[in-house]
């Protein structure tokens, strides 16, 4: 069984064989270069230079004429340089295999240890904000992305990822979408997207499976639904509206960029979910202190029975198992209050 640990150890293993193999050659040059000073009486340079050659097989003619000793020498260099080249080459082949193979199942082991997590389809602009906004909000995602550029700036900022295509069910099945609790589609083409939605459908035709897909164009908007994503965004028209916005509204909006903003004054609108028997369950925002004892605000009560929104809830309004809050609070007390709020009475 390979240990996340292995691919360290290979690495450090590789690094050190290749360290061995350039010492050889090293080794070789020199050794050439003292026989050749010593048995034909040259100076440095040719020696050094007819060793090279040897090594190298390059082929190009002798620097001067050879004694018999010398091409016996010449022979014996040759022969030792060819297999030593050999042996280096053969094992930095299987050193770069292994170590990417062991590379790939610790990815593999790291992916199966996660559940609830989210799947992002696309690394392009999109797709490297929102793995930045989740991975600052400490949650658990997995890329998608086919290319090779991509995969370093993904190996590179530590995220797990999946180097295929997410068009292919078997990308999606190893980026964990049975155990996901989101798929981001932000895809360069629409068409794309829209096949990966059907595609992620097939594998979860469940609620718990929340998919949310980007568009460039307007009229690809309900073949997304169709498809089976929940959310369909387009960019463009969030960028024009928040224009409009800006210059209509210009207090609001800067209030808004403040408390919403990712890098801004570390306030955020958090979903958070009323678990049955915990501290929440059955009881009142007042009964629990709400206020007073996670410093939040709650903006908004979806309740599960009915679906009914409820805008600036009532204090006294009691809460149930599966209602969901949305709190407006910093990082640290959404993690106060799914730690204590989720604690049995």
């Amino acid at each position: 069984m390979i240990r996340p640990g292995d691919w360290v150890r290979a690495r450090s293993g590789a690094t050190r064989e290749i360290a061995i193999g350039t010492l050889a050659v090293g080794a070789l040059l020199g050794l050439g270069t003292a026989g050749y000073m010593l048995i034909e009486g040259w100076s440095p340079m040719d020696a050094f230079y007819m060793t090279a050659i040897t090594l190298t097989t390059i082929g190009f003619g002798e620097v001067q004429p050879l004694s018999d000793a010398g091409r016996v020498f010449t022979a014996a260099l040759a022969f030792i340089g060819i297999g030593t080249f050999a042996t280096i080459a053969s094992r930095v082949v299987q050193i770069l295999v292994t170590s990417d193979a062991i590379r790939q199942r610790t990815m593999q082991r790291r992916i199966a240890r996660l559940s609830g997590h989210y799947v992002i389809a696309g690394y392009g602009r999109l797709g490297q904000r929102i793995a930045r906004d989740l991975a600052a909000a400490g949650r658990d995602f997995v890329v998608i992305d086919r290319r090779d550029d991509r995969a370093v700036q993904l190996d590179e900022a530590g995220y797990a990822y999946v180097q295929e295509d997410a068009a292919e069910e078997d990308a999606l099945r190893a980026a964990g979408l049975e155990r996901a609790a989101g798929l981001v589609l932000v895809l360069p083409e629409d068409a794309a997207n829209v096949f990966v939605a059907l595609t992620a459908r097939e594998i979860r035709d469940d609620e718990g499976l929340f998919i949310v897909a980007r568009t460039n164009e307007q009229t690809s908007l309900n073949k997304l639904l169709r498809a089976g994503a929940d959310k369909v965004i387009s960019p463009l028209e969030i960028g024009a509206d928040r224009i409009a916005q800006t210059i209509l509204r210009p207090r609001v909006d800067r209030f808004m960029e403040q408390v919403l903003g990712v890098e801004a004054l570390d306030f955020d609108l958090e979903e958070v979910t009323v678990e049955a028997g915990s501290l929440l369950d059955g009881r009142s925002l007042s009964e629990v202190d709400f206020r007073r004892r996670f410093d939040a605000v709650v903006v908004g009560v979806l309740r599960a029975a009915t679906g009914e929104w409820r805008f600036n809830p009532d204090a006294q309004l009691p809460l149930a198992s599966g209602d969901a809050l949305i709190v407006l609070a910093t990082a640290e007390q959404i993690r106060k209050i799914r730690t204590e709020g989720a604690q049995a009475r």
